[in-house]
């Protein structure tokens, strides 16, 4: 029988890298790609001298690899992983465990662990974050699928994971079906608000503070040895101060349309689906769509005006502010992505350890942060934490940030500088602490146009009323009351 401890399919930098990895901690690896001609390139080249056997064929694939096998398919998300695992089931057997490390839709996951497992094999979904150095050095990986299937896996896994600062694998077993991958996708929807963030403070040092690329440089340069450690500042840092040919800010050259391949919108589209106000990373999705409509916002500032930003304030207070601001907005995302975990684990009847999430992403991925430490500790101290902002030490943090987010987020609206991440945070905090919202108006306006009900507040809950509230409707109401 086969050779190799783990085949993988798909040859692309991130599969090329992931092999190169299991090689390096000892495992031999079979590999196979669809277009054979980059299966010699790879032994030939990259995998010259490496325990690493090529093969030409998919029965020849299955037969290397020792059983019960497991094979790792890197290949373009969506309809290209379906067709190799129809091609492949017919050459395995009771027990082979198939894994997807591609940045699958976790309800594909779902289908698809539920498909494989009729067939007799397991399934594993597994969110794989780190771009191409991570995939090389050390992602941070996080499976799910079928639960049998972890023990198998567990030591190549954890062996080619990213380890924090005390030796902890950045790779602990998620949760059954889509847990892996849902989870990969809150994440990416926390990628995308951090990086927001970090862009509404460039962009306030810049138009309103007047900065140069290298000024902010050493700004976050030491926003990276303090509460803001993190990969995001660390590379925004280097960003800043790298010079193009002619000796100039190389970020000033750079077209300012983002792109987006999905994972963001995703999480949006998930807490609307679970009614989640994850507003922050539901903003920072927009801002990306907003910067490429570039030809429109070039018209568009030729005719519409707004304030000049002046500021006559103590810059260095203001940018000590402005770190401030950041760290409290970047909690309220931690906050808002955790608890869309928790309402779809409820949902889907996952069995989520958010302390151990929180460790994944300490390393090997792109929002690893010495915040994330925090994090752990506080689901740590209380697995049952509803809301981030209730741990003792964030509440602390942002009741102490506060002033500071305030006075940045009114200077920057003030100067025409748009926030939409820090202030969306904001609000989010001030409803989340508001003990009465204006719903009340509102679901008067539900029942006066719709007959759709309310409740109140010197009756218990679950008694409903409607009001005929023009005379001329009846008392009839509708049965439709959802809060």
């Amino acid at each position: 029988m086969g050779q190799a401890d783990i085949g993988l399919v798909g040859l692309a930098v991130m599969g090329e890298n992931l092999v190169l990895n299991m090689e390096s901690k000892g495992f031999t690896v079979a590999v196979f790609n669809r277009t054979v001609s980059k299966v010699d390139e790879f032994v030939n080249g990259r995998g010259k001298g490496k325990n690493v056997i090529g093969t030409h064929s998919v029965e020849e694939f299955v037969k290397a690899i020792k059983t019960p096998r497991k094979i790792m398919i890197m290949v373009k998300a969506g309809n290209p992983v379906d067709a190799f695992i129809e091609q492949i089931i017919p050459h395995l057997e009771k027990g082979d465990i198939l894994i997807d490390g591609g940045n699958s839709h976790f309800p594909d996951s779902i289908r698809r662990t539920e498909y494989v497992e009729s067939k007799g094999m397991r399934f594993i979904g597994t969110g794989v974050s780190g771009g191409e150095e991570g995939a090389l050095k050390g992602p941070s990986i996080m499976p799910g699928g079928s639960p049998s299937a972890w023990p198998e896996i567990k030591p190549i896994f954890q062996a080619i994971s990213a380890k924090t600062s005390d030796g902890e694998p950045c790779c602990e077993w998620v949760g059954e079906n889509g847990a892996g991958h849902f989870v990969k996708m809150v994440h990416n929807g926390i990628e995308y608000g951090d990086m927001q963030l970090i862009c509404e403070a460039y962009q306030i040092m810049k138009d309103l503070l007047g900065m140069s690329a290298d000024e902010m440089h050493e700004v976050f340069k030491e926003w990276n040895t303090g509460d803001l450690d993190s990969y995001l500042v660390e590379i925004t840092r280097d960003i800043l101060a790298y010079k193009d040919e002619d000796g100039s800010a190389l970020v000033d050259k750079i077209l300012d349309t983002a792109g987006q391949k999905g994972t963001g919108k995703w999480t949006g589209i998930a807490a609307l689906d679970i009614g989640i106000p994850l507003t922050l990373i539901g903003e920072a999705v927009f801002a990306r769509c907003l910067s490429s409509i570039k030809d429109e916002r070039v018209a568009a500032s030729k005719q519409l005006t707004g304030p000049k930003p002046t500021f006559n304030g103590d810059k260095k207070a203001f940018i000590n502010d402005l770190m401030k601001g950041l760290y409290a907005s970047k909690l309220v995302s931690y906050a808002q992505g955790y608890t869309l975990m928790r309402a779809a684990a409820k949902d889907y009847k996952w069995n989520l350890n958010y302390g151990g999430i929180a460790l994944m992403w300490r390393g090997g991925c792109i929002i690893r942060s010495a915040f994330l430490g925090k994090i752990k500790e506080a689901f740590d101290h209380n697995p049952a934490l509803s809301n981030l902002l209730l741990d003792p030490y964030f509440k602390d943090k942002i009741i102490g940030c506060q002033d500071a987010w305030r006075r940045v987020i009114s200077t920057a609206l003030n100067n025409g500088i748009p926030v939409p991440a820090f202030t969306t945070a904001l609000c989010y905090f001030d409803g989340f602490r508001n003990e009465r919202l204006p719903a009340n108006l509102l679901q008067a306006q539900r029942d006066y146009f719709g007959a759709h009900t309310y409740e109140r507040v010197d009756k218990p809950r679950g008694e409903f009323f409607h009001t005929n509230w023009t005379g001329r409707g009846g008392t009839t109401s509708a049965s439709t009351y959802t809060a």
